[in-house]
């Protein structure tokens, strides 16, 4: 069974022994090197490799990592510092890693990367092995601590569901645009070689990219940036892999913890609702008011209709079919109703403010609905 780096260090980064944390690195890396000498040159350049890497790295790891194995490592602990300690130590690993595998890398290998511009680094056998160890290590400790954060934030993720993992993808390797992704990379590096990472990063060193799967290309991209520059090998790599580990760190720790700021949000609502069919409606009703669709109101509305549905078992067919809410549909099922309204009300206000200031037209939608609220 693979092991996980950041499964051997549960205490605070900063008292764990270089020495320990070295072993645990290259533990990891001759069980890395195993799964890539099973790689075929198609399934590099093709890009196949990322795939058979997501199944090596979660199948066995998301059966053993769970919510209760942080519970028991970390008993009492708010998930924000969890979070925090993993993202250190995951960083810790990625620069030790960036070290010793750049340090495999020749003057003479970077040179010959450099004269064929990227093209076909498959070709070049002195190559392909270490950077294929080095990609993959590194690919697979950013999915795993991506991974760990969904968790430790209660964010439910099923890898082996194509939209999940591929949500997890993204998050993990803060897939955005090939732009974006250059522009993290020369932030990332002193400012004496920028110039030379960017003529290099944007040149016609990376044309075998363009082949490749856009996560395949843009995992290659960064790591061909290491090998391509003599003489800077070993300290670039150290940084970059420490920096895009912070930084794929924070950035699931950015999106997962305002998913579960949404779900609380959404659980709150569902368990103060006693109208929980109403306040289905009305919640979109408010959504759509300014006819738009940020992702924090889509993701609401998917947990709320998760939870009325595992809470209260309702099942609105008709809204699931719904193409253009008709405020009057809403206000006649508000008339239709008698009692204590203010839990709808309530839920109205909270999808308001979900994804920020609460807009003009949503701030009209509100008041008419207080008015229907209180005149029955």
């Amino acid at each position: 069974m693979t092991k996980a780096p950041m499964d051997a260090a549960d205490t605070d980064v900063n008292d764990v022994d270089d020495a320990a944390d070295r072993k645990v690195v290259e533990q990891e890396q001759d069980e890395i090197k195993d799964f890539v000498k099973g790689l075929s040159a198609d399934d590099i350049k093709s890009g196949n490799w990322f795939t058979k890497l997501a199944a090596h790295a979660m199948n066995s790891y998301t059966q053993k990592v769970d919510w209760q194995y942080f519970q028991d490592r970390y008993a009492g602990v708010p998930a924000d510092a969890i979070v925090d300690q993993r993202i250190k130590m995951a960083a810790r690993y990625a620069a030790l890693e960036g070290g010793l595998s750049a340090g495999a890398y020749t003057a003479t290998v970077a040179a010959t990367i450099g004269s064929l511009g990227g093209a076909s680094p498959a070709t070049v056998p002195a190559a392909v092995a270490t950077m294929m160890v080095d990609v993959a290590f590194l690919s697979q400790l950013q999915l795993r601590l991506a991974y760990d954060i969904s968790v430790l934030y209660r964010v439910p993720l099923d890898v082996h569901d194509p939209e999940d993992l591929w949500k997890l993808i993204r998050v993990a390797f803060t897939i955005k645009s090939g732009e974006a992704a250059n522009k993290t990379v020369v932030k990332a590096v002193p400012a004496l070689v920028r110039p030379l990472v960017k003529r290099f990063y944007s040149g016609s060193a990376l044309t075998a990219g363009k082949a490749l799967p856009v996560v395949g290309k843009h995992l290659l991209q960064r790591n061909v940036i290491k090998i391509g520059i003599p003489l800077i090998g070993v300290p670039l790599a150290v940084l970059l892999n420490r920096y895009t580990t912070l930084l794929a760190g924070r950035h699931a720790q950015a999106v997962f913890r305002n998913e579960a700021r949404v779900i609380e949000v959404a659980e709150v609502m569902t368990k103060r609702s006693r109208h929980p069919q109403l306040m289905l409606w009305v919640a979109w009703l408010v959504i759509r008011a300014d006819r738009k669709l940020a992702d924090d109101e889509a993701l609401l509305m998917r947990h709320l209709v998760r939870l009325v549905r595992e809470r209260h078992q309702v099942v609105d067919e008709q809204l699931a079919q719904l193409v253009d809410v008709d405020p009057a549909d809403v206000w006649e099922r508000i008339d239709a109703e008698s009692g204590d309204l203010s839990d709808v009300l309530d839920a109205a206000d909270r999808v308001a403010t979900v994804n920020g200031d609460v807009t003009a037209r949503e701030k009209a939608v509100i008041s008419e609905l207080r008015e229907r609220c209180l005149r029955g």
